[in-house]
């Protein structure tokens, strides 16, 4: 029974450390990321969405959502399946999946902001943490996966100007 409760243990132990796209500072090249942190944030962003134009977008920043939150970002509607491209040059930081936003991009970029793409019906096919995106590079595709799966297709766009998940800023104004 010990053996067998053992075994089980480093199993249990190997799988939930051997996350091939798990981020680590190692995973990602120190002077890339030195030289994306030198580099100023533009203040006129591109689409992230093939074929919508300014005129489309709405300012969902802030919006009540589920438990209280408010949301961090900005909802782009588009087809299922619409080519997601990044925003900026950048590193992919990570691309595990996560409960809210399901199939997800984060993505390093000028001035040490990170670029967070959710609801994804897919990356692109390849893509993998530490490769290096040139801005308007395909990264994924429009989807409604995480706790959007009950709604339209979309991209939540995501900018945090303090590192991952903090220092959120309205991405609306950027995109306009």
């Amino acid at each position: 029974m010990f053996t067998l409760w053992l075994s089980f243990t480093v199993l249990w132990i190997a799988a939930c450390t051997s996350n091939p796209q798990k981020p680590s500072s190692s995973a990602l090249p120190a002077a890339e990321l030195q030289r994306l942190k030198n580099m100023p944030l533009k203040s006129a962003l591109p689409i992230p969405v093939q074929h919508i134009k300014a005129g489309q977008l709405s300012d969902t920043w802030a919006a009540a959502r589920s438990h209280g939150r408010r949301h961090e970002g900005i909802d782009i509607m588009a087809p299922r399946g619409t080519k997601v491209f990044s925003a900026t040059e950048g590193l992919i930081a990570d691309l595990r999946n996560n409960n809210l936003g399901g199939t997800v991009v984060w993505m390093i970029g000028p001035a040490g902001s990170w670029h967070y793409y959710a609801h994804l019906d897919g990356h692109k096919r390849g893509l993998k943490v530490g490769d290096y995106v040139k801005k308007g590079q395909l990264i994924g595709y429009v989807g409604n996966s995480g706790n959007a799966r009950h709604t339209a297709p979309h991209l939540h766009y995501g900018l945090y100007l303090d590192g991952k998940g903090r220092g959120v800023v309205n991405p609306y104004p950027y995109l306009r």
